[in-house]
């Protein structure tokens, strides 16, 4: 057992893994990070799904059903992605039982081709829902303008959500909104609150890469780089404290609703001249998720530090970096706008480069199986 790890757990942060395989799950090595590293979560993307299954055998045999079977591309992706997150659901489900809910969530995403399309997202929320078919699961749906309504949709549906690519405040409050706009919605069409969880996956690292790009740029202050990213989600999370407030949300509480928690995601370094574990240790609050790469897990466990909540006694702190970002000449709103639309169309081409894997695999396994009939 990785003893900062469990410190970092204890002190109320959710250790999830950023990555999942069909490897991990096969070989064991997914079970000993959760017996070993304190890990109750994991979440995926499409880029996660890409290099897994461009990478090793370990999808060959189900790969070679589905090309016998006649499954086209889209409906392998489909199989191949949702056994993967049914079967990581089976090996949190003691978590899930453990912590009433709360962990032991494995997290899959819709297609980031329908990132601008409200009804696609639904329709497609719905459907890995019933396809993956297990109470701990969350779906993936983007803060995007599109991704906003849909997330009210699926709420009210029943269905437990995961919010990712959010990176700016104003954009962090209507996912807020739209998540207790679908709890209302969830309680007309009789669903029971306190079965629906949800996590708004606040990302970090990126924020740092385009405002440190803009600030060397600009010839600012260098001591203004690498300083956004965490107050920006430190104002992240006082927004959060404000909003799970009043009568309205105290209505929904007394019928078993839960806060949507904050989850720091993109918590890798990308600068290698930062601490490895900046976007752990910095972040540190109870309440919240950190879903990490493996890499910044094994350089906590290594070295990170658990000094406590770094958060709530630092908001003027955060302002301040802010105000500084913003007078050094750095446009914060077109940063945020730039990293949404970019973090769309990374996915898409993740999404595009899986399909081609995928494609390719399919069109292989077809061949082998004509051989060896003949």
């Amino acid at each position: 057992m990785s003893e900062r790890l469990k410190s970092l757990a204890e002190a109320g942060v959710s250790i999830w893994l950023d990555d999942l395989s069909r490897e991990r799950l096969t070989s064991g090595t997914l079970a000993g990070l959760i017996s070993e590293k304190s890990v109750v979560g994991v979440t995926t993307n499409p880029s996660i799904f890409a290099n897994a299954l461009a990478k090793g055998h370990g999808y060959d045999d189900h790969v070679a059903e589905l090309a016998a079977s006649g499954a086209d591309v889209e409906a392998a992706v489909h199989a191949l992605t949702t056994s993967d997150v049914r079967d990581a659901c089976d090996l949190f489900e003691a978590t899930w039982k453990a912590t009433d809910g709360v962990d032991g969530r494995v997290s899959i995403e819709v297609s980031p081709t329908i990132a601008h399309d409200t009804e696609g997202t639904v329709a497609e929320a719905q459907e890995l829902w019933r396809s993956v078919d297990r109470p701990n699961l969350l779906v993936k749906i983007p803060g995007t303008e599109a991704g906003l309504p849909a997330i009210t949709e699926t709420l009210g549906a029943g269905i437990s959500v995961n919010v990712t690519l959010i990176f700016g405040i104003p954009r962090y409050r209507q996912v807020m909104e739209a998540y207790v706009a679908g709890l209302e919605l969830a309680e007309r069409n009789g669903h029971d609150l306190s079965t629906l969880h949800s996590v708004a996956s606040f990302f970090v690292s990126r924020v740092d890469t385009e405002i440190d790009k803009r600030l060397d740029d600009l010839g600012a202050d260098p001591a203004l780089k690498g300083r956004a990213g965490v107050a920006n989600a430190r104002l992240a999370y006082q927004e959060f404290e404000r909003f799970f407030t009043g009568e309205r949300w105290e209505r929904l509480a007394a019928l078993g609703a839960r806060r949507q928690r904050p989850l720091w995601a993109s918590t890798g370094v990308k600068n290698p001249d930062y601490r490895d574990t900046m976007y752990v240790t910095d972040l540190a609050v109870p309440g919240t998720v950190n879903t990490m790469p493996e890499a910044t897990m094994e350089a906590f466990a290594d070295h990170g530090e658990v000094a406590g909540d770094q958060v709530t006694g630092n908001y003027d702190d955060a302002a301040v970096v802010m105000t500084e970002v913003r007078a050094a000449g750095v446009d914060v709103d077109d940063v945020i706008a730039t990293l949404e639309r970019e973090g769309v169309d990374k996915f898409v081409a993740s999404w595009n480069e899986l399909l081609d894997t995928v494609g390719e695999q399919l069109t292989k396994a077809g061949r082998a199986a004509k051989t060896e009939g003949a």
